[in-house]
């Protein structure tokens, strides 16, 4: 049997802040590439597909990734419009492609599955901007109609998705991995929190600063506990600016802006815990992500979390307030969140992940292109 030929759209890791989708993407070639080395012969073909590389010498990063490469000539904004308009279809030559998000294009003969993060922009829509919205929904009609399957990461998302149109034997949930980030740079992370004059123990968050992620509330909380902490532990966030309005700063709150990948590590490594809580959120990543490298974590209800969070309701201060402190300072409870979280973040391997993308592939490129069922 000849090996499984996909053609993977990669245009989020040409965005100079991939986020998370391109913490998916470069998840998911994670796991195809360890499925390789395991077993060479059942592992997909695959090519990733983008917009023309970016000018300068230096040759193109996506070629470094150990895949085939189809460059479009058309740079980024006109190819994603192309793929909207049908202007630009998919190559020929492939069972399947497999679009990471609502950013899709006409597949042609093959079957075509697209991954659906979250429909958030319909559940909150003021905490997401009015074009955003406009071209999410748009975005999503054109998925529903040119899609053979769908995978989700959380059955709240297929839930959504089924109610807007899409067939429910059609959508598999398929969480996200935690295993991605590199080991910890504790050094690094170290010189950047001196830079910005924290040193000893702190607390964390990770995420865009958008209205969505509640950071807000997420402040006051911190305002409200911090005189109850053993000492005046900083609140250090990490991410970079979304848009909206920003964030009212109290004492002890520090920016750290964007970090790279090792320093991120060695932050989730180094802190006291890390408090996530959006109003609501498709999966969460940094919850998991740091439960990899063994930090309790305060977070709202979240399907990435299994329970292995002490949860919060993140419109409550209060109940920010209060988990804040009983995990920056109670012993047992962090023992078993940490005990809790590792088994978690055990459980979302990339690997295991790309499998059953693997299987979903299998099953679409039996089922042909997309047909009765696929969304109207």
């Amino acid at each position: 049997m000849s090996r499984q030929r996909v053609l993977l759209l990669a245009e989020q890791l040409r965005r100079s802040a991939a986020g998370g989708i391109g913490t998916y993407v470069l998840g998911l070639l994670q796991g195809l590439d360890a499925l390789a080395v395991a077993d060479p012969g059942d592992a997909p073909e695959l090519t990733l597909t983008a917009s023309r590389p970016p000018s300068g010498a230096g040759g193109d990063p996506l070629g470094d990734l150990g895949h085939a490469l189809h460059a479009s000539t058309l740079p980024g904004p006109l190819l994603t419009r192309a793929w909207d308009l049908g202007l630009v279809r998919a190559p020929s030559g492939f069972d399947v492609v497999q679009a990471v998000s609502l950013a899709t294009l006409e597949p042609g003969r093959a079957p075509l599955v697209v991954t659906v993060h979250d429909l958030l922009w319909r559940r909150i829509p003021d905490a997401y901007p009015a074009r955003g919205r406009r071209w999410h929904e748009a975005a999503l009609r054109r998925a529903l109609r040119r899609a053979a399957h769908f995978v989700v990461p959380a059955a709240v998302v297929g839930a959504d998705l089924a109610e807007a149109g899409a067939s429910s034997d059609r959508i598999t949930v398929i969480p996200m991995g935690s295993d991605h980030l590199p080991p910890p740079d504790v050094p690094a992370a170290a010189a950047h929190l001196a830079s910005l004059g924290v040193h000893g123990p702190f607390l964390l968050c990770v995420g865009t600063l958008e209205p969505r992620k509640n950071l807000q509330r997420l402040v006051e909380a911190y305002e409200a506990v911090r005189a109850e902490l053993p000492e005046p532990w900083p609140l250090v966030m990490v991410g970079p600016s979304g848009w909206g309005e920003q964030v009212a700063l109290g004492p002890g709150v520090v920016l750290a802006g964007s970090v790279s990948a090792g320093e991120l590590a060695g932050l989730y490594a180094s802190a006291r815990l890390l408090a996530y809580v959006p109003l609501i959120e498709g999966f969460g990543l940094p919850p998991v992500e740091a439960m990899s490298v063994g930090t309790p974590v305060v977070a709202s209800p979240l399907p990435s979390t299994g329970g292995a969070a002490l949860e919060v309701d993140p419109h409550d201060t209060a109940s920010i307030a209060a988990g804040l402190l009983q995990v920056a300072t109670d012993e047992p409870t962090r023992s078993d969140l940490v005990a809790r979280g590792t088994a978690r973040a055990a459980e979302l391997s990339w690997t295991s992940i790309a499998r059953r993308h693997r299987d979903v592939w299998d099953l679409v490129s039996d089922r042909g292109p997309a047909g009765d069922g696929a969304g109207t």
